[in-house]
């Protein structure tokens, strides 16, 4: 299985309590009732971001460096750059949910309001 941005939205778009939103003027899948995103497209080419909690995405960066890493953008915060030419896209697919089921337990996004 080859993986692309049509792909893991598709995936992500599946799972249970997801909708299609944007973040910072990006698409991206957010969880739906509390408007955590957990993919979005990414600051770099050929990868895309999952936003998942910073235990994971230093096990992911040690166990499989050729397909999860960060940037300097993304050091620090709870985010993980995926190469969509991975040679385990099942895994992939699999951290998806499980960034997903993290962003909805996390509470509400509270609205920034007007300045």
């Amino acid at each position: 299985m080859t993986l692309d941005w049509d792909r893991v939205v598709a995936h992500a778009l599946a799972l249970p309590d997801t909708e299609r939103g944007t973040s910072y003027g990006a698409p991206a899948v957010k969880v739906a009732g509390n408007g955590r995103v957990f993919l979005s497209p990414g600051r770099a080419d050929g990868a895309f971001c999952l936003h998942i909690d910073r235990d994971t995405v230093e096990m992911l960066k040690e166990t499989d460096p050729d397909t999860y890493w960060q940037t300097e953008h993304y050091a620090g915060w709870p985010a993980v750059l995926i190469r969509y030419a991975t040679a385990d896209p099942e895994r992939v697919l699999a951290m998806i949910g499980q960034a997903r089921d993290w962003n909805a337990a996390r509470p509400k996004v509270r609205s920034r309001g007007k300045i």
